[in-house]
């Protein structure tokens, strides 16, 4: 008898590497990073670069390390965080909300749509004068901010989700005789779930571009503030010691959100460590 798996069976043998190389993912992408940032330390210190507008690793880590000892990145990493996790909750809801109605109603699509799309051609920064106007410049105007550049890739990523479902998927539930519900939760919500979750991961990229906007232009802490105090002093290692930390911090929420996601589409039949 042959002993041979079939192809399309999955053994402990095949089935293994895919979870070494999971976690082997974060040391090969750590190689670029880490190789440009040694050549640019050996340019510098072999005289080819001056490193002065561009300083080289080791006075980043340097000035990363005295940031952290005396508790003030930890300080803007926390405010950033909470600015990013409130206007995240906040244009995440009314995204799923809104995309959900326009696209399954048809009405509300040629009521709401354009609108909405013409809104989200407007570029972040013509928001800030007419927030801080209606909100003042604490809190709430950027929380605002993010919530309105989480709210778009969201709302279009639903919208698109539910426009796109297969038809022949509406018209087997109907044959089954699935009632309103039961349609929505055993056909529409799987087949829409990896497009929203995808448009989440986007929305939250994008709170993060929104509050260095925000802090940038009113801030007395966050990662954004660090980074226009580092410019205002002439600090050019404090400008990308902050632009690491928001690098660091965004993959890091972006990895945790992919990891709270990732039962909701076990379901699926994919390659899922090509992401």
């Amino acid at each position: 008898m042959d002993a041979t798996p079939h192809p399309g069976l999955a053994t402990a043998e095949t089935a293994a590497p895919p979870a070494r190389r999971a976690g082997g993912g974060w040391l090969v992408g750590l190689l670029l990073p880490l190789g440009l940032a040694c050549a640019w330390e050996l340019a510098v210190r072999a005289g080819l670069a001056q490193g002065r507008l561009v300083p080289p690793p080791s006075r980043i880590l340097d000035t990363l390390r005295a940031l952290a000892v005396t508790g003030e990145l930890w300080t803007h990493v926390l405010a950033s965080l909470t600015r990013v996790a409130a206007g995240f909750a906040f244009g995440a809801v009314a995204g799923i909300a809104l995309g959900a109605v326009t696209g399954t109603l048809p009405l509300a699509r040629r009521l709401l749509d354009p609108s909405l799309q013409a809104l989200r051609a407007i570029p972040s920064i013509a928001w800030v004068p007419l927030f801080i106007l209606w909100f003042g410049i604490f809190e709430a105007s950027k929380i605002t901010l993010i919530a309105v550049g989480v709210f778009f890739p969201v709302y279009l990523g639903v919208a698109g989700a539910i426009a796109s479902v297969d038809r022949k998927l509406v018209e087997v539930g109907r044959v089954f005789r699935l009632s309103r519900p039961a349609l929505a939760r055993r056909i529409l919500l799987p087949a829409v779930l990896p497009a929203t979750l995808v448009a989440l991961r986007t929305g939250l990229g994008l709170g993060f571009m929104f509050v260095a906007a925000a802090e940038l232009l009113g801030a007395s802490e966050g990662l954004g503030y660090l980074l226009l105090d580092g410019q205002q002093l002439g600090k050019p290692e404090q400008i990308v010691a902050a632009i690491i930390a928001f690098a660091a911090v965004g993959k890091l929420c972006d990895a945790a959100l992919v990891a709270l996601t990732r039962p909701l589409v076990r379901w699926q039949d994919t390659v899922r460590e090509a992401l």
